[in-house]
């Protein structure tokens, strides 16, 4: 989830920063210290690398980049820089290096491109370009050489149009992405959507395109969303969009937002921000790694020959969230995978008597890749002679470079303190890692990976239909806002989901909460419960819903509210708030999570707390 700007034209600042007429004084600068600013405004999409792309009339095209954070970044002094481009980088294929920077650009350095998005058929591309010079590991540079093709063609004499080669070039594009192009000696910046945001800011002489409104918004807030689809093209005229070849006017809305909400795409907080990001985050996880009509995955991952056909043991370490996501996906693994599947807080793990080494696999989880208490369950597996593997958010983290093989969740940054969009990529990452080992084992039939598989591609759509329904879980949240504690249940897999959903609420609240397995409430935790201690039950498909709601009922007899998230078509009638949950079958109680992460914030928001910096709590926790 990287960050890109581009900028054509001159601007003038007025009060408020809104473009129009000014006096010269009040010029922000060059087009290089424009692109600058607003990477800078938009880092908080992606801190791996930085780049610019410049062109000018006599200059031609310039291009800096660098790893590291966008104060590294030397942008280059082009006066007569009349556009430019600029991206700030989240790792997703290859790490953070000057190499794997953005901009690319094409063998003869006249078109760069920035890129936002995974292109999942980038190998294949890559392949047919044979005959071109690549630079990076990146999936993104297959793009400025496709258009290289497309300018001059296989004889040479092919079509010298920047936007029509860009129309074919995103023709062949499989996968999401936002793309902005430029070339030397074309006074355009030429950008595509599908998968990934892009927003036009508009101004009388000066034109912007930008992954968030933040990163103009000083500028003008003058705005206009492009469409899956669209194809635009930015010169110093105005701006022109096309949809399936045609030209199209797209509505312009004015931005009310102040800067430090834009940054939050004009939520009020960095979580609900990331709970509604989840369905592209989501779809970055899965791109380009199923194949559903064969019943494989694609993790770009390799363990040696023989090596999972005798496999014992799967051990996953992890803490809080991670964790949690951890014990979800022990079950698949034993159910998928045909292995047994422990999982131990980080913190608590040694390797232990009575386990072979060498049939051992430790797998690690953690978002930031840095997690103290992880990193010290890895060591102690590796001086084992365990084989030792990540699942991790970050590129270039110190998990990647202590494991054995890591598979990367590609959800892109998360700001606020409590995970929501890494636990959903988490597990997807390790369900499919699932499917690919009892695949490999010749555990899991091919049919029976397809249904999965086939869960796994509704996921996005089915948070969506979830994150639609946001409403009455506000309006849940405000009825039960003040109650005493909260109690989680669930069953198999909604056991995790229930833990989570606790960890949520107690993290952003400040309120009492606890998940446990639905069985146990008859062996304790009944003696807490009165009318002011609501039930939250998962009661889905792989959640072993109607024994679950066996234990609800026990707690609602005793004057208890039950609120449970329930598979689309069934109905518990004595539930007090029902939240329906779309048929994705084995990962329904990940979509029920969903509600439990709204719940939570509208509980936490209801109360006024500090909901991206929670008191005492830190993102990633470095220190043992």
């Amino acid at each position: 989830m990287c960050g890109i700007i581009g900028y054509i034209g001159e601007i003038h600042a007025t009060d408020g920063g809104v473009t129009g007429e000014a006096a010269d004084d009040d010029t922000p600068g060059s087009v290089g210290e424009i692109v600058h600013r607003g990477l800078k405004n938009l880092e908080y999409r992606g801190y791996d690398s930085a780049g610019v792309a410049l062109v000018g009339a006599a200059s031609g095209l310039t291009v800096a980049k660098r790893s590291g954070e966008v104060g590294a970044l030397s942008v280059p002094d082009v006066p007569d820089a009349t556009l430019g481009v600029g991206h700030t980088r989240w790792s997703t294929h290859g790490p953070p290096t000057d190499a794997n920077a953005h901009p690319h650009t094409d063998c003869v350095g006249d078109v760069a491109v920035v890129h936002n998005g995974i292109v999942e058929n980038y190998e294949a591309l890559k392949r047919e370009l044979s005959d071109h010079e690549f630079t990076s590991e990146t999936d993104t540079e297959v793009i400025p050489h496709l258009i290289e093709e497309e300018l001059t063609g296989v004889d040479g004499d092919g079509d010298a149009d920047l936007l029509a080669a860009v129309r074919r070039v995103e023709d062949r594009l499989e996968g999401s992405y936002a793309i902005c192009a430029v070339r030397e000696g074309d006074d355009r910046i030429v950008v595509a959507r599908r998968g990934s945001p892009l927003v036009l800011g508009r101004g009388e002489d000066a034109a912007f395109v930008a992954s968030d409104v933040t990163a103009f918004l000083e500028h003008t807030r003058d705005v206009t969303y492009l469409e899956d689809g669209d194809v635009a093209a930015l010169s110093p005229d105005g701006v022109e969009i096309f949809a399936s070849g045609e030209p199209v006017e797209r509505e312009t809305e004015t931005v009310t937002w102040e800067a430090d909400a834009a940054e939050k795409g004009g939520y009020e907080h960095y979580m609900r921000k990331e709970i509604h990001e989840q369905p592209e985050s989501l779809r970055q996880t899965l791109a380009g790694r199923l194949d559903v009509d064969g019943g494989d995955v694609d993790l770009d991952v390799s363990f040696p020959p023989g090596f999972l056909a005798d496999l014992e043991e799967i051990r996953i370490v992890a803490c809080g969230t991670s964790y949690y996501a951890g014990r979800y996906a022990a079950q698949l693994f034993e159910e998928l995978a045909g292995v047994r599947a422990t999982v131990e807080i980080a913190s608590e793990y040694e390797f232990g008597a009575g386990r072979t080494p060498d049939r051992t696999l430790v797998v690690a989880v953690t978002q930031s890749g840095e997690t103290a208490d992880t990193l010290g369950a890895v060591r102690r597996a590796n001086a084992a002679g365990a084989r030792t593997f990540a699942v991790t958010n970050t590129l270039g983290s110190t998990v990647t470079r202590e494991v054995d093989g890591t598979a990367f969740i590609r959800a892109g940054p998360e700001i606020g303190v409590a995970a929501t969009k890494t636990f959903a990529s988490q597990v997807a990452t390790l369900a499919m890692l699932a499917v690919a080992v009892g695949r490999d084992r010749g555990a899991l039939a091919a049919a029976d990976a397809r249904s999965v598989l086939e869960d796994l591609q509704g996921l996005p759509g089915a948070v969506q239909q979830v994150l639609d329904e946001e409403k009455q879980v506000r309006e849940a949240a405000r009825e039960y806002r003040d109650s005493e504690a909260f109690f989680f249940v669930g069953r198999a897999l909604g056991v995790p989901v229930a833990l989570e959903g606790a960890l949520k609420l107690k993290e952003i609240s400040y309120d009492h909460a606890e998940g446990f397995a639905a069985g146990e409430l008859k062996h304790g935790p009944l003696a807490l419960v009165t009318p002011d201690t609501p039930v939250l039950a998962v009661l889905t498909d792989g959640a072993r819903a109607d024994e679950t709601m066996n234990n609800v009922t026990e707690a609602q007899t005793r004057g208890a509210p039950a609120l449970g998230c329930v598979s689309a078509g069934e109905e518990f009638g004595t539930l007090d708030v029902s939240f329906e949950v779309p048929d994705v079958g084995v990962v329904e109680p990940l979509v029920a999570n969903v509600y439990l992460q709204l719940f939570a914030y509208h509980v936490a928001n209801e109360k006024g707390r500090s909901i991206d910096k929670p008191r005492n709590l830190a993102k990633s926790v470095t220190v043992e």
